[in-house]
């Protein structure tokens, strides 16, 4: 019987050695745990055949996941897919105000609930919550950490046990496998179907008023699907109205929460939070991180008395923000109110961009590059925002025997670049991608078409 000798990898103590010079000021125990996992990765390799890696090497690899440890661990992304809302890359990309002001909220101590004047405990930081009021014209307003809360927290004024009516047409599901009827069980309340999935009338809300089996009216609005054909939906200032005359407040949950008019870019018209309170709803919910265009929250508007209420709900707490997205949103909501929403959200700046500057970029990214072609394309807005409406945009087709390929080669590259494939092509919109990033791009695309294989 023969045995089999293998290198070992060094010990512990001895790599800590050799990498004490390169570590600077650590605490010793992350060192250890950290040299532990080298030593591990270590022995790991040899044993599947692998020869020594030089102690050097090794202490560098320590290094590098000291270091790594501390850095986000989120990758950069020029987003070329002509998803302006791109669910899967984040979102909405912030304005450059919003970056700053986080940074700030971040860096040090601030005044998130002290009074200036008096200098004790005071109201938590209410200039987002100011500027939303100011915006929408609602009599006061609320900030959570996303919009399914400001949804669960809104619902939650029906009472426990009671029931919260919604047309079937509107029993959505809003994303990550979260449904509108699982929000309300979960919050307590008991579900009261109304209408049916294609049409729903005022009086079958009323009917279901009339009998006292629902004490709050719930209406989603299909941000995320589009319904078309034998369709019928009631007016929304006479569902209102018969909610009051029922003595239950209305909810409308608008989903992507537009505050400016959609329709003067060439797009379909997204209802507003200041239409659905102008039509008498009683508290308005929608997102942060969509047409918004700033950092994921979920706001509330509406009546004084039911906000109140809301923020007195323990479960307001918990699903309350932290100082740096109060910051960024306050700074998102005030470029609005300064008239610079277009010129510097991201979002909008995107929606806005006229076609022919795109013409533009495309022919001169796919001039330095051979074998690409500019092509028109229609982009979208993506994020549960305007289901079916397009964007004209333009872009590159870029050549490539194997688009699969090409793609994740650009997808793995430095920086990472995500496009899509169409017509067995691989595509890069350019409404999508900052024009700063244009030389980036064009660089990323270069060395993936250079790369061997």
């Amino acid at each position: 019987m023969t045995s089999i000798s293998r290198p070992r990898p060094p010990s512990v103590e001895r790599l800590l050695a050799a990498a004490r010079p390169l570590l600077g000021e650590r605490e010793h125990a992350a060192m250890l745990r950290a040299a532990r996992a080298v030593v591990d990765d270590e022995r790991a390799r040899l044993w599947a055949g692998g020869s020594a890696t030089p102690l050097r090497a090794l202490a560098a690899a320590l290094v590098a996941r000291l270091d790594g440890y501390a850095e986000s661990g989120l990758v950069a992304v020029i987003n070329a897919t002509g998803v302006i809302l791109h669910t899967n890359l984040g979102r909405a990309p912030w304005p450059a105000a919003a970056i700053r002001a986080a940074i700030e909220a971040a860096t040090g101590a601030s005044l998130l609930e002290m009074d200036r004047a008096s200098g004790r405990r005071g109201a938590r930081f209410r200039a987002a919550e100011e500027y939303l009021i100011a915006l929408t014209g609602a009599e006061d307003a609320l900030v959570t950490n996303n919009n399914a809360a400001a949804v669960a927290l809104a619902v939650g004024l029906a009472g426990r046990g009671r029931g919260v009516a919604v047309a079937r047409g509107e029993l959505v599901e809003i994303g990550g496998g979260v449904r509108i009827p699982e929000v309300i069980r979960r919050a307590g309340l008991r579900l009261v179907e109304v209408g049916t999935t294609n049409r729903t009338r005022v009086a079958d809300y009323r009917e279901v008023l009339a009998d006292r089996r629902a004490a709050l009216v719930l209406r989603v609005h299909a941000s995320n699907f589009r319904m078309a054909g034998f369709v019928e939906a009631p007016d929304p200032a006479e569902l209102a109205a018969t909610a009051h005359a029922h003595g239950v407040p209305l909810v409308d949950d608008l989903g992507s929460g537009a505050l400016l008019d959609t329709a003067a870019f060439g797009l379909a018209h997204e209802p507003t939070p200041m239409e659905s309170l102008a039509s008498g709803a009683d508290l308005v919910t929608f997102s942060g991180d969509k047409l918004l265009g700033g950092p994921q929250a979920g706001l509330l508007v509406g009546r004084s008395d039911l906000i109140a209420r809301v923020r007195r709900d323990p479960l307001a707490r918990a699903a309350r923000p932290d100082k740096v997205t109060l910051a960024a949103l306050t700074a998102t909501l005030g470029l609005y109110r300064a008239g610079r929403a277009i010129a510097e959200i991201p979002v909008w700046r995107a929606i806005a961009t006229p076609v022919a500057a795109l013409e533009v970029r495309a022919r001169a990214l796919a001039t330095g590059i051979a074998g690409a072609r500019a092509l028109p394309l229609e982009a979208t807005v993506g994020g549960g925002s305007l289901p079916g409406a397009t964007l004209p945009s333009w872009g590159v087709a870029l050549p490539g025997r194997s688009a699969d390929r090409l793609l994740a080669r650009l997808r793995t590259g430095e920086p990472c670049i995500v496009g899509r494939i169409a017509d067995g092509a691989v595509i890069l919109d350019l409404r999508t991608v900052d024009p700063a990033d244009d030389p980036r791009l064009h660089a990323a695309v270069m060395a993936a078409l250079e790369a061997p294989g």
